[in-house]
């Protein structure tokens, strides 16, 4: 089992930036490829970003690419979502997400462990 929580979401004005955390706890989080998720409101959950276990490889949707940054530190447990130049169109519930083993995937049913979400708010 690994349990995940998010922190660092909130409100912020078009075109200002937030870093989003999650913390994992219970396993090596090092044996985890982790993913980040969002859900705007009436919408289905969509891929954002994943890294690999070492941190070495990542991927974006592209909606995000060049304005987010995921990265992750093992020897804290934490990985994170560097939110650049924020979009109205990015306000949802971000998620983080880990699946065991070496690749990453931007298919939901992949991953086997969810945080609870944190709100971001980008107001225009």
């Amino acid at each position: 089992q690994v349990q995940l929580g998010e922190s660092g979401g909130g409100l912020v004005q078009a075109g200002g930036s937030l870093r989003l955390s999650c913390a994992a706890s219970g396993r090596t989080f090092s044996d985890y490829t982790m993913g980040w998720f969002r859900q705007a409101p009436g919408k289905e959950r969509e891929f954002v970003a994943t890294i690999n276990r070492s941190g070495g490889a990542t991927y974006y949707a592209d909606s995000v690419k060049g304005r987010f940054t995921i990265s992750r530190d093992n020897a804290k447990n934490t990985v994170y979502l560097q939110m650049n130049s924020l979009k109205p169109e990015d306000t949802a519930v971000y998620y983080c997400a880990a699946r065991s083993g070496t690749y990453y995937y931007t298919a939901q049913w992949k991953y086997d462990y969810w945080g609870q979400g944190a709100q971001v708010t980008v107001s225009s």
